[in-house]
């Protein structure tokens, strides 16, 4: 089965987005450790944050979440109806681990199926459209803490269920 890791920029009120866009000042170094890190990789997408990254896609291949078998035309990318459908088209294209990039909806439609969760923490609170979802920090564990410029990221790992 596939290892599910988000990964994302969230403020601390956990905004992730507002109008298709950051709320925040652009931060390179953080833009360049998340395309590092998803290079190689499928990607989760839903259909909106996939038209807004159109001219530049993330991943290997990029799996799509939408209501409508029409919304892409990338030659790298297909479309999942929901989550049961992505895991599928995951299968399919023999990943061992694929990185959910997002938005809002799609991160909590996923946030029950990820292990892993690759997050940029940017300081202070913004006004947005489109959230991270919360998640209970006690079934969590960070597994590693770098400050970067201007942001600090996080790699959390669920806990196991207790017996």
């Amino acid at each position: 089965m596939v290892e599910l890791v988000s990964v994302a920029a969230l403020s601390e009120n956990r905004v992730i987005g507002r109008d298709g866009e950051l709320p925040w000042p652009s931060l390179p170094a953080d833009r360049a450790q998340y395309r590092a890190l998803v290079a190689d990789a499928p990607v989760v997408l839903g259909r909106r944050t996939f038209d807004s990254m159109r001219d530049d896609l993330p991943g290997r291949a990029q799996v799509v979440v939408s209501r409508s078998r029409d919304a892409v035309d990338a030659s790298t990318a297909r479309v999942a109806g929901g989550v049961s459908d992505a895991l599928s088209a995951l299968s399919a294209v023999g990943a061992d681990v694929a990185y959910v990039l997002g938005g809002g909806v799609t991160y909590h439609l996923f946030q029950p199926h990820v292990s892993r969760m690759v997050l940029s923490h940017v300081p202070g609170a913004y006004e947005g459209d489109s959230t991270f979802p919360a998640w209970d920090e006690t079934a969590w564990t960070v597994a590693r803490e770098e400050p970067r410029d201007g942001f600090t990221l996080r790699e959390w790992v669920r806990r196991p269920p207790e017996a």
